[in-house]
């Protein structure tokens, strides 16, 4: 009997550069980036960077980065006023 390995789907046109976006931003915020100089930096990639999906993906990862620390946030705060 065999089964088969699921691959996730890629995501726009399977470009890397996408995927290399969302790695630096890892990387970023992984090596202590606060969250206000990953936005600053996006922001030059916006305004600088010749790669589209490059942009897109760091700015995909830098969202979630976000999204992650609002929920923290929130949580954190119920838990104290809640004690």
């Amino acid at each position: 009997m065999t089964t088969t390995t699921h691959t996730p789907t890629l995501l726009h046109d399977n470009d890397p550069a996408y995927y290399a976006g969302r790695a630096d931003a890892y990387d970023d915020h992984q090596t202590g980036t606060p969250l206000p100089v990953l936005t600053v930096r996006l922001s030059y990639l916006i305004d600088h960077h010749p790669n589209t999906h490059y942009v897109l993906g760091y700015a995909a990862r830098v969202r979630e980065i976000q999204a992650e620390t609002r929920h923290l946030t929130t949580i954190d705060t119920y838990w104290e006023t809640a004690a």
